[in-house]
């Protein structure tokens, strides 16, 4: 059949109606004819592991970076079900030369003897058969955290090489695999006094786009597990090509203790000593920790079988309704609260709050593939008890601790009053809704949300420009005056009073904090555009701080973008071409015919930076015919001309919008969070009152800064 266009096409060609409407005619004729040969024989069946090869992103998300580092995710998964069990206690991640990764733990070792059900070795269908496992007929794990079954069986079929050791019974065994495809059966290879299981793959480079891993996101996970196992050592090796040697090892006897100190290292506490608890009840398992600080924010992180739920669930519930229920309790039989003042809320018990909730259990039922949040209803009833009752005891046993909470708390509902005037002041229902918009937001005309951007920029000059330079139907753009108030040590009301930060929520239109509506988002691109300069990356920051701390749903959402300007542009004659590093600036002169050695920044004019060099240029058509003839030899020269952008003032806006603005040219980066936990503690380092451990970021990361403007 003819591409739908090119039908259309010679449709309109024909001058006779009578002939045009039988060519329509004939041609639904044969689109009907060709839609009625669907049949049995168009049904494709995917079977063992071609649906993991087919749609690889059903099973681990993306086949990018993040997809990448979840094949290894999943093999640790299985080392600390075993552990959870009580039969592991060592775990190693090694990265190994030629993109391979080799996992080991001390188990009991995959069951290798021959499964009636399938003919073949327990290993080889663990490998090969998705939902197979030992964790669903409760015979091999009474606790786990890969409960879907496709684990192992997803990492096999998405690398190009796999290889399994087992050792159990005081033998050694192993098989191995490509593209998911058993090579030869199991098989004996020695004999062995230990125990345990290693998988070495390498990740199929015809399914994922990024084959590098990162070495820092590994530790953090790594580090992770080892706080919620309590008493297992994970063992982390760097032995890849091009990198050096590194290794880590991980191993806290304190568990979810250790992990809030960890959280706390640049903090200061209210109470010194951890509340913990770790108790049984029936099946399940419950662990809290937690210890408050003098900040404004609440980091409570929740766990169910070891794996993180962001969107929490049952047993976060259970947990915050016996917090706020066990401090108003206290604080009235100790009159740590007066007779007239109103109870403490959720809101005022949880500022300043840094806990751990990790839940174990046999059937855990989550929401989602994601498993982002626990939806068992026995958790909420067992976390309120068991807490509440351990919480009770620990304030009591600790009364000078438990004022210092409960005075923490009553600060936090006198400040709340404040704000909620502060709110109902500034952020008035008409205002949010748009009728009031700040005078120096110049608005797009579109009405769609899905469609419009807000561009944040810095400075007025740079906001003229992005205001001449837009695109008026959907790029609304809110210029800032200097840098906003660093929003880490600010309360609700003192906030509202800046004139930035007011302007900017009531923009937004989705309110702020606690009450933020996505559903009144009015921008669903908001994009930070600042000079790629100190004050520039400032300012930044402190945008970034405020939309993490105050609208983290925007950024959970995916709709915080940082804009990438040029840091250079280079004209040769009427050539103009733009440059967003060094190095893309080195291949430009390169390909422009200039000289690299000559290639420095020059003294700044009027205009910013520039440099003039030496340059190449091709002879036309005449001048080689003169060169043939003997009439000429000689190459004109012309001069290459580099100017660096300090700030975005200095590009007029036809410059603007096509190197930031264009969503056909422009280069922009969503922001995302991967660990709440290491974002909450960069911020509080980056932004907070303690000087020291941001003092000591600074020497430490100094050398690695480069173009610093002084």
């Amino acid at each position: 059949m003819l591409r739908y266009n090119h039908i259309i096409n010679l449709k309109n060609s024909i001058k006779s109606p009578k002939i045009r409407e039988f060519f329509v005619l004939y041609c639904m004729s044969e689109d009907k004819k060709k839609n009625n040969d669907y049949g049995a024989d168009a049904i494709t069946v995917l079977e063992g592991l071609d649906p993991v090869r087919k749609r690889p992103g059903m099973y681990i998300g993306s086949t990018s970076s993040a997809g990448l580092h979840h094949l290894i995710w999943e093999v640790v998964d299985n080392s600390i079900d075993e552990a959870m069990a009580g039969y592991a206690t060592q775990v190693s991640v090694s990265l190994l030369p030629d993109g391979m990764v080799s996992e080991a733990d001390n188990g009991r070792g995959i069951p290798v003897d021959k499964m009636k059900t399938t003919g073949v070795s327990a290993l080889e269908t663990v490998l090969t058969k998705l939902h197979a496992g030992g964790k669903f007929g409760g015979g091999g794990y009474k606790v786990s955290g890969g409960l879907h079954g496709v684990g192992v069986s997803v990492v096999n079929a998405l690398s190009e090489y796999l290889k399994a050791e087992v050792r159990r019974d005081g033998k050694s065994f192993e098989q191995e695999y490509k593209k998911g495809i058993p090579q030869k059966p199991v098989k004996a290879v020695g004999n062995s006094k230990e125990t345990g299981t290693t998988i070495t793959f390498k990740p199929d480079a015809t399914i994922f786009t990024e084959l590098e891993f990162n070495w820092g996101k590994i530790l953090d996970r790594l580090r992770q597990q080892s706080y919620l196992t309590k008493g297992i050592t994970i063992s982390v090796f760097d032995k890849r090509d091009g990198h050096r040697p590194k290794k880590y090892k991980f191993h806290f006897e304190g568990g979810i203790k250790s992990y809030i100190k960890s959280l706390h290292r640049n903090k200061t506490v209210k109470n010194e000593t951890i509340f913990y608890i770790d108790k049984d009840i029936k099946d399940c398992k419950i662990e809290v920790a937690l210890q408050y600080n003098d900040e404004y924010n609440e980091t409570v992180l929740s766990f169910a079988n070891n794996i993180h739920n962001p969107e929490g669930g049952t047993h976060m519930i259970g947990f915050r309704t016996a917090l706020t229920r066990t401090l108003n309790n206290y604080a009235r039989n100790k009159n740590l609260l007066k007779e007239k003042q109103e109870n403490l809320s959720g809101e005022d018990v949880r500022e300043g709050l840094t806990a751990i909730i990790s839940v174990k259990l046999p059937d855990p039922q989550f929401e989602g593939q994601t498993k982002g949040k626990l939806g068992n209803t026995e958790m909420k009833t067992y976390v309120e008890q068991i807490f509440g009752e351990a919480f009770n005891t620990f304030l009591e046993e600790h009364p000078k601790e438990g004022e210092a909470i409960v005075g923490k708390c009553v600060l936090s509902a006198q400040a709340r009053l404040a704000a909620r005037t502060a709110r109902a002041t500034i952020l008035r229902k008409g205002a949010l809704e748009g009728m009031t918009l700040p005078g120096k937001l110049a608005d797009c005309s579109s009405r769609h949300p899905e469609e419009c951007e807000l561009y944040i920029v810095e400075g007025d000059s740079a906001g003229g420009s992005a205001k001449q330079g837009r695109n008026r139907k959907f790029q609304a753009i809110l210029p800032l005056r200097g840098k906003i108030l660093n929003v880490e040590r600010a309360r609700l009301d003192k906030m509202l009073a800046n004139t930035e930060i007011k302007n900017l929520v009531i923009a937004l239109g989705t309110n702020i904090d606690d009450q933020v509506d996505l559903d009144k988002l009015r921008y669903h691109r908001i994009i930070i555009m600042t000079d790629a300069d100190v004050d520039g990356a400032h300012i930044r920051t402190l945008l970034l701080t405020l939309f993490f701390r105050h609208f983290p749903t925007l950024v959970t959402g995916g709709h915080i973008y940082i804009a990438q300007p040029p840091l250079y542009q280079l004209r040769k004659g009427t050539s103009v071409r733009y440059a967003y590093s060094d190095e893309e600036k080195d291949q430009i002169i390169i390909e422009l015919g200039g000289n690299l050695k000559d290639a420095e920044i020059g003294e700044e004019d009027d205009e910013g930076e520039t440099l003039e060099i030496e340059g190449e240029t091709e002879e036309n058509e005449a001048e080689e015919e003169n060169s043939k003839k003997g009439k000429g030899d000689k190459k004109t020269n012309t001069k290459i001309n580099i100017q660096r952008y300090k700030g975005l003032g200095e590009m007029n806006p036809s410059q603007l919008w096509e190197t930031t603005m264009d969503p056909e040219k422009r280069i922009v980066k969503q922001v995302t969070v991967e660990d709440a936990a290491k974002a909450d503690q960069i911020f509080d380092m980056l932004m907070g009152d303690n000087v020291a451990p941001r003092k000591n970021f600074i020497t430490t990361h100094a050398k690695k800064v480069e173009n610093l403007d002084i």
